[in-house]
């Protein structure tokens, strides 16, 4: 069974676990993965699990279906294939490893660090970051206090899936945080985010899924 990550700009936006056999992305909001964007057909591309194998079928959409920069029409998918629709990549994993380590989902007040959901992204993705120094997250409230994150990926993305997500990218400059999901917007320095993203300096205090972090680099 396999997983897809869809990112855009090197963010990651989502992750899908394919458990069906037929499982359709499009701009619509019937489609099992639905990716908004009017690059993106409304029924754009199907993936069909045959016992092991994943398929993906391009549904004549305007833009076309691309895996690792070829146009096609129906293939079988490899692990770390990466799916390109418009500006948005989708990579196709077998199993986490690799690419990919877990981070932490954040609970106020459970009795012990869950695991995560969520993942740091793609090695492949902004090999002109090397030169940053490094970079760590530290838990300041709830369960998991006094506990730091290293920030060794290129995107790694913190908080409790379906409540509030934000991502911090790897970038030649410095490291970005940005908002991903969530209807409240999270906050740096007791400002909510109002744009897209902001660049981050040590010692800022984020504010995320209700637990407050501060970032340290260097």
């Amino acid at each position: 069974m396999g997983k897809l990550v869809v990112s855009l700009d090197g963010v990651v936006i989502k992750e899908v676990q394919i458990t069906k056999d037929k499982t359709t992305l499009g701009r619509r909001p019937y489609n099992d993965i639905v990716i908004d964007n009017l690059a993106i057909s409304g029924e754009h591309a199907v993936l069909q699990m045959v016992g092991a194998d994943v398929f993906i079928e391009d549904l004549n959409s305007t833009n076309g279906t691309y895996i690792n920069g070829k146009a096609i029409k129906k293939q079988l998918l490899a692990d770390n294939d990466t799916v390109e629709i418009g500006k948005y990549k989708i990579k196709f994993l077998l199993s986490d490893g690799g690419d990919y380590e877990k981070t932490m989902i954040l609970k106020p007040g459970s009795g012990a660090p869950a695991n995560l959901g969520l993942t740091s992204a793609f090695g492949a993705l902004g090999n002109g970051a090397a030169g940053i120094g490094p970079a760590a997250i530290k838990v300041l409230t709830g369960a998991a206090a006094g506990r730091e994150v290293s920030l060794t990926k290129v995107v790694t993305t913190l908080g409790k899936p379906g409540v509030q997500v934000a991502s911090i990218t790897k970038r030649p400059t410095g490291y970005v945080f940005a908002h991903v999901e969530g209807a409240q917007r999270p906050s740096v320095n007791g400002i909510p985010l109002t744009g897209e993203s902001i660049a981050l300096r040590t010692g800022d205090l984020i504010e995320l899924a209700g637990t407050q972090m501060q970032f340290i680099q260097g």
